[in-house]
């Protein structure tokens, strides 16, 4: 079963397009699959989240584009590490999200996703508190922390992944 729970547009995507947030067990089209993310929460309810000190990012999910010949899963792992310094194994992440991009219009030349492209969403649930952390040396991360609901409303208020929060 698929529910789509949000439907809007982002100012990063350069021509009319729609992008679906859609709650799902099973994995989008892996072939079109760009990047994988890692929704981590901790006993207390709060999610693992990494901040990154450039002009447009800031805080967000742990995640990043698949590398040629990863899987789903372990890009989500990778990225959860390389992001916030926790290391999960690809087999602790089940994926229960993903968001669907499709352009309504021909893409400009220097675009470099297809047409219609998936970001697959994995989440896991940590039995106790989630321990401090921090990205390791090398990192484009600056922060990681683990950041209540609320806390994510504020620094997140305009994120596609937003709504997936109490699912």
């Amino acid at each position: 079963m698929t529910l789509v729970v949000a439907t809007r547009t982002v100012p990063w995507i350069p021509v009319p397009h729609r992008l679906d947030v859609i709650l799902s067990e099973t994995l989008p089209p892996v072939e079109r699959t760009t990047s994988a993310f890692a929704f981590v929460s901790d006993a207390a309810g709060r999610t693992l989240m990494t901040r990154v000190d450039r002009e447009g990012r800031g805080w967000d999910i742990p995640g990043g584009h698949v590398e040629p010949g990863e899987g789903l899963a372990e890009t989500a792992a990778r990225e959860l590490h390389e992001e916030t310094g926790l290391r999960l194994p690809p087999s602790g992440l089940s994926i229960f999200a993903w968001q669907r991009i499709e352009l309504l219009e021909p893409p400009p030349a220097d675009y470099r996703y297809p047409a219609l492209a998936y970001m697959a969403m994995f989440r896991a649930v940590l039995p106790g508190p989630g321990a401090p952390t921090r990205p390791p040396a090398g990192s484009e991360s600056t922060e990681a922390g683990w950041l209540t609901r609320a806390e994510i409303e504020r620094v997140c208020p305009d994120h596609t992944w937003l709504a997936l929060l109490g699912a």
